[in-house]
This record gives C-alpha cells, sequence and structure tokens, in this order.
C-alpha cells in the first residue's frame, strides 16, 4: 500500500510519499480502507517535532481517517468487515489502509460522509470539548473566535450557535471573514484593532467565552478584553509565537485561562469523548453542523498541503483521498 512517512522530524516538504508493508490486523485491531483522511494542523507541528509527542521514527502522520473496514482481530467484538467507521488516532492515518485498535474506531451512520466524518473528530472535536467540558459555554454568553475560517474555528461558530451563544468571529481576510458569516458567526471582525472592535460590539462588557488557535498578540488583546467570570481557552498557536499572560490580568478581571489538550482528552475520560462524539454525529446527521470542505487533495500531495496550512493560506477543512 502507499502512505506517506516522516522518516526524519524537520521539514513537513521533506515528507516521502512511500510504498508500506500491507498492515495487519492483531488480536485487537481492525484495518481500514480509508475513502478519506482528514488533513489536521497538528499533523505538521508533529512532522517538525514540535508537537506535545514525539513518535518514533520513521512514522506515518494522520490523526483520523474514514472508510470501510477490511479486517478484524480475533478480540474484535464490535465491528465486522465492510462496516462504516471513523478512525481517530495519534498519527498512523495517511495511508491507504490504516491499522487502529478497536478502542479508537467509532461507527459511522449510513447519511454522514466519509469526508464529513474525518472533520468531525479532531476539528469538531475540540472545538465541542473546548466549548462543553472546559468553557461550559451557556446560552445567551458572547463568545470570541480567533481563526475563525480555520477547521476549528468553523467548528467553534457553529457549536456555539447550537449552544445558543452570540459569536464574534475573527479573521485576517474580507474572505476568510465572509465564510464566517456564511458559516453563523453573528459578527465578523479583523485582527487589526482587536480591543477597539471587542469593546465596540460587547459595549465595554467583554467577552465571555474567547476560543483562540492562533497565540501571538492576539492572544494579549483578547486577554485584556475579557468580561468578569470569562474563560480564555488555550487551544493552540497557530501564528508561531506562544505567547505570556500577564497574571494580574486575571486576577483583576476576575477570567479564568483554560488549556485544551482534545488528544489527551480523548485517552483521559474516553466515555466522556465517546458521549460527545455521539453528539456531533447526531448534529451532523441532522445537519446541525455542517463542516467546511474546503479542498479535496490527492494523497501524495499531504506535504504540499500541510505546507500551505501552516502558513495560513487555506479555509476550512481539507481531506486527503488515497
Amino acid at each position: 500500500m502507499k502512505a506517506i512517512l516522516c522518516e526524519s522530524f524537520g521539514s513537513i516538504g521533506a515528507l516521502a510519499y512511500r510504498e508500506q508493508p500491507e498492515p495487519a490486523a492483531g488480536e485487537t485491531d481492525v484495518v481500514v480502507a480509508a475513502e478519506a483522511i482528514g488533513v489536521n494542523y497538528p499533523d505538521g507541528l508533529l512532522v517538525q517535532g514540535l508537537y506535545q509527542a514525539r513518535p518514533q521514527l520513521p512514522f506515518i502522520p494522520g490523526m483520523e481517517a474514514a472508510g470501510r473496514i477490511l479486517s478484524v482481530g480475533a478480540g474484535v467484538s464490535r465491528f465486522k468487515p465492510g462496516d462504516r467507521v471513523v478512525v481517530s488516532l495519534p498519527h498512523g492515518a495517511y495511508a491507504e489502509k490504516v491499522l487502529a485498535p478497536q478502542s479508537a474506531v467509532m461507527a459511522l451512520p449510513e447519511d454522514v460522509s466519509f469526508e464529513t466524518g474525518c472533520a468531525l473528530v479532531c476539528a469538531y472535536g475540540t472545538s465541542h470539548h473546548a466549548l462543553k467540558q472546559r468553557a461550559a459555554l451557556a446560552p445567551g454568553e458572547t463568545l470570541l473566535i480567533l481563526g475563525a475560517a480555520g477547521a476549528t474555528g468553523i467548528a467553534a461558530i457553529e457549536i456555539g450557535k447550537i449552544m445558543g451563544a452570540r459569536v464574534i468571529a475573527v479573521a485576517s481576510s474580507e474572505e476568510k471573514r465572509a465564510l464566517a458569516i456564511a458559516k453563523g458567526a453573528d459578527d465578523a471582525i479583523g485582527y487589526d484593532d482587536l480591543r477597539g472592535d471587542i469593546k465596540r460590539l460587547t459595549g465595554g462588557k467583554g467577552i465571555d467565552v474567547a476560543f483562540d488557535p492562533v497565540g501571538g498578540e492576539a492572544f494579549e488583546a483578547v486577554a485584556r478584553s475579557m468580561a468578569w467570570n470569562g474563560r480564555l481557552l488555550v487551544i493552540g498557536f497557530a501564528s508561531g509565537t506562544i505567547p505570556k499572560l500577564a497574571v494580574n490580568l486575571a486576577l483583576v478581571k476576575g477570567f479564568a485561562c483554560v488549556g485544551v489538550f482534545w488528544g489527551a482528552f480523548t485517552t483521559k475520560e474516553p466515555e466522556a469523548f465517546a458521549a460527545n462524539m455521539a453528539e456531533l454525529m447526531g448534529w451532523a446527521a441532522k445537519g446541525d453542523v455542517t463542516p467546511e470542505i474546503s479542498e479535496r487533495a490527492k494523497l501524495q500531495d499531504a506535504a504540499d498541503v500541510l505546507t500551505r496550512m501552516h502558513q495560513r493560506k487555506t479555509l476550512g477543512k481539507i481531506v486527503l483521498l488515497p
């Protein structure tokens, strides 16, 4: 089978498209013929050696894939060959055939496409966990979303509206802001005068919940714009700069800075993760969430796609098609 291989930590462009041995299911494993593979920002961090974990080299990147099961191990009881599924992994998904433990596999309803199934894992899973478990977002609260035209940002817009929030999207171009509005944001602003725009849109009250996958200078502007009892969610650092928090701001403004590490959540709280995914699948089946699949690329083009994503030149969700 063909797969994308990371042979050394470093440039995303060094990823190789290689022939690899056919995977074989162990006792409690399944092998999935991938129909769609999700591309996520952390994939690029992992390849560069900049993520929280470092797999043993060489490894296949990729956190999510959807398709039909080809084979199962003797100890697998929940699935059988032919089942439609989506898998959630630390890595290993950029391949024509994906090996996964039964515990990492979820059934995919017939009315949810393979591409949508991929988008519901990392991107929607992160945003859902952030807003539901970490922020406890309440109806009527104001939710600010940085990087609002990316996959997690769009997910946060849709989920925030389902949860009853007023959503202010922040994005760097007119095209991105238009997409955010189309996906349900109540307002869309840029980064040039973030504090001033937040003050204007909230009548000086500030933000109840801030969703920040960007970091950098925007983080400080948002920290200075939080409302009393606000929650500033740390999602990631797409700007390339990990900011520092002036903790006196948290003290005098009475807000909490809350870390969101979805990958750890999936392993430390598997029952909550399963419940979240069931809820997301239900929303997708009803059309309440509709991931923005902006690009469908070939598996061999993974390096180019990831490079553009890390240059912040992409919109929405990108999937690879083996």
